[in-house]
């Protein structure tokens, strides 16, 4: 069989090309909500760890700092291929969520922990006059860091936002443990009919490489937005 043949029997065959991109759609779902998730909780990690070095301590800032500290040590010391089984057969394996809402959760929780130390680096970067200036105009923490930081901040994070969301949707090429019906898993799923594995997973990382490729270039023209912005 030549090798336009095998590629034909991987893809065109019996509409195989439907499963391919159902799964992609899946991984595609996947990686947007948990990116969500990822992000707004670690916001609030982000936030917590500033405000715990830069204002006043109490104790609920304390023991909040002291949780952040800890969550954080233990998702990012942890394969997130460990995480994924722990979340689908021991915290949800007496629930009726589906395996996508699990894997969702999973990976929103892993990239929060990264995310949070992103954030909180770019908002570190803001020169702390900034936050001076603005309470010296009268304005409120929350009003300052949300006109004034955060705006700032962004620029700051946005190359290692964008790197961290094009980690996840490769990251989660192992939802299909858990029998979502990924790419990846669809492309398994073609092998086992076919007996070939080489064609249906140069197919799957074909459809990676383009999705990564788009992603960088959407984020390298979104930068160069923000720059022209500066200099105006």
């Amino acid at each position: 069989m030549s090798t336009w043949e095998s590629f034909e029997k991987a893809f065109l065959v019996s509409n195989r090309y439907v499963a391919y991109l159902e799964g992609f759609r899946t991984t595609l779902i996947i990686s947007f909500f948990a990116v969500l998730l990822g992000v707004c909780a670690g916001l609030i990690l982000a936030i917590i760890k500033y405000m715990a070095n830069h204002m006043e301590r109490n104790i609920i800032l304390t023991v909040l700092n002291w949780i952040a500290n800890i969550y954080i040590a233990i998702i990012r010391g942890t394969p997130v291929y460990v995480q994924l089984l722990i979340m689908y057969f021991v915290i949800f394996s007496k629930s009726d969520l589906p395996p996508i809402v699990s894997a969702i959760i999973c990976f929103g929780i892993n990239s929060s922990a990264y995310v949070a130390e992103i954030i909180r680096a770019g908002i570190e970067a803001v020169d702390a006059g900034q936050m001076e200036a603005g309470r010296s105009l009268g304005l409120g923490w929350t009003q300052t860091m949300l006109s004034i930081i955060m705006p700032q901040a962004i620029k700051n994070i946005l190359p290692a936002l964008g790197n961290e969301f094009i980690v996840l949707i490769k990251e989660t090429a192992v939802v299909g443990t858990i029998t979502v019906l990924d790419v990846t898993r669809a492309a398994q799923n073609v092998a086992m009919l076919t007996f070939e594995y080489l064609p249906p997973l140069l197919i799957t990382a074909a459809m990676y490489l383009v999705v990564v490729i788009i992603l960088t270039k959407l984020l390298g023209m979104f930068e160069r937005r923000l720059a022209q912005s500066d200099r105006r």
